[in-house]
């Protein structure tokens, strides 16, 4: 039997990281004050790293660092210091970019595990056997390679060399992601961890000659979302990266949702073990692909897997998000009564809804809520105010990190 892939869930801050965990996690990736390339994200100080480091190691999880920028000279400063204290905590590997990065962690923690981020661009086994040479142990590839690219990959390299690809979530636009478009257009830079997502705006075509006369894409002349790409979802190939001998499944969105976290985690935790348990009549459960609706997203694609996608890749109607439900509230502290739990609000509610439990472990079923009351233990029949602390008893069991949702209109 093959071996079973690792589920690697993304973390920005250190709620989002207990969801990845009670969701179904086998490890997750998240990045520090410094050093990364995702600085709007909530991220981790040195003692929430720690934090998370003992909690992961406490449930057999593991947790990757990112240590992925493109930086010059004086961006090192620091980082000596920096790594020894992810090594020092137990930080089980680091994610790196830069060659000059991965010099520096093998002089520094000679100990320390790198994966090497799919910004390296790793195309091809001369590559990749290049980096395992270095000292790398996972090449995380990059995403415009095609499965067959990967089976021929996976096929001249070592089985001590481990390939880890993206299999849902954004795309970016720009060839593994080292786009320059945020830098220019907004002084920002994307490969030193500030992209402002202008692949998101919208874009009208002229043409250098023809001042002033627009590109006609639609009808409606809306404009061009032009470097809009579609989100990946390769749910429902599990079957075929497995067999290409992929060992780790990425999820990306350390800037998402906790719900986004908990659902698409549960979601792929469900059919990777299915997937493992019964490989020859595996086929992914509708449920589980409609899970991936129920978080907001981008029209959904399998990027370069089967091939360039073309303009099939991108969506040029909007850049808006789908959002077919709506994230209400999770439980953050239980009581006795099984039934009545602390809730933090997200979206308003009212008492009188009907609402969906998604709970640890990805079952979820209609709820109902009988009664709620504010912290001074007043009653309510609706809560407005965002994060909002409510005590709520409800028709069913809840425990904590449920999630309450709703479906839209």
């Amino acid at each position: 039997m093959s071996k079973k892939p690792e589920l690697l869930i993304p973390a920005g801050n250190m709620s989002k990281f207990e969801m990845a965990l009670a969701y179904g996690a086998d490890a997750v990736y998240l990045g520090g004050t410094r050093f990364g390339l995702r600085v709007l994200a909530g991220n981790f100080d040195h003692d929430e790293l720690k934090q998370a480091v003992v909690a992961a190691h406490s449930m057999s999880r593991h947790v990757y660092v990112t240590v992925n920028l493109f930086p010059r000279d004086d961006d090192f400063a620091g980082m000596a210091e920096y790594l020894v204290y992810l090594q020092y905590i137990g930080v089980d590997a680091v994610i790196a970019a830069d060659p000059g990065v991965v010099v520096f962690i093998k002089k520094t923690v000679p100990d320390m595990e790198i994966h090497l981020s799919t910004q390296a661009n790793t195309m091809n086994s001369w590559a990749a056997n290049f980096w395992h040479d270095q000292g790398v142990s996972r090449i995380i590839l990059a995403r415009e390679l095609s499965l067959s690219d990967i089976e021929r990959i996976r096929k001249s390299t070592p089985n001590s060399l481990e390939l880890e690809v993206f299999v849902h979530g954004s795309m970016c636009m720009a060839y593994s992601g080292r786009c320059a478009i945020s830098s220019y257009l907004t002084g920002r830079e994307a490969n030193r961890g500030h992209c402002t997502q202008p692949c998101r705006w919208e874009y009208h075509l002229v043409e250098e000659k023809r001042p002033g006369e627009f590109f006609r894409v639609e009808e409606d002349q809306r404009g061009l979302f032009f470097f809009n790409s579609k989100d990946l979802n390769m749910m429902p190939h599990l079957k075929a990266l497995r067999d290409a001998g992929i060992d780790a499944l990425k999820v990306e969105g350390r800037m998402k949702s906790e719900h986004y976290v908990a659902a698409v985690t549960a979601a792929y935790r469900r059919e990777i073990d299915r997937l493992h348990a019964s490989p020859d009549s595996y086929a992914p459960l509708p449920e589980s692909l409609a899970e991936l609706n129920k978080v907001t997203y981008r029209p959904y694609g399998t990027g370069f897997f089967f091939g360039s996608p073309g303009g099939e890749g991108q969506n040029v109607e909007k850049a808006r998000y789908m959002k077919e439900w709506d994230y209400v509230a999770k439980v953050i502290a239980e009581t006795d009564d099984q039934h009545t739990a602390w809730f933090e609000e997200f979206n308003p509610f009212s008492k009188t809804e009907e609402l969906e439990v998604l709970r640890p472990g990805g079952s979820f079923e209609p709820i109902h809520i009988l009664e709620i009351a504010g912290e001074e233990g007043e009653p309510l029949d609706e809560v407005k105010q965002p994060r909002r602390r409510v005590l709520m008893r409800c028709d069913r069991p809840v425990s904590r990190l449920c999630i309450l949702r709703r479906k839209n209109d």
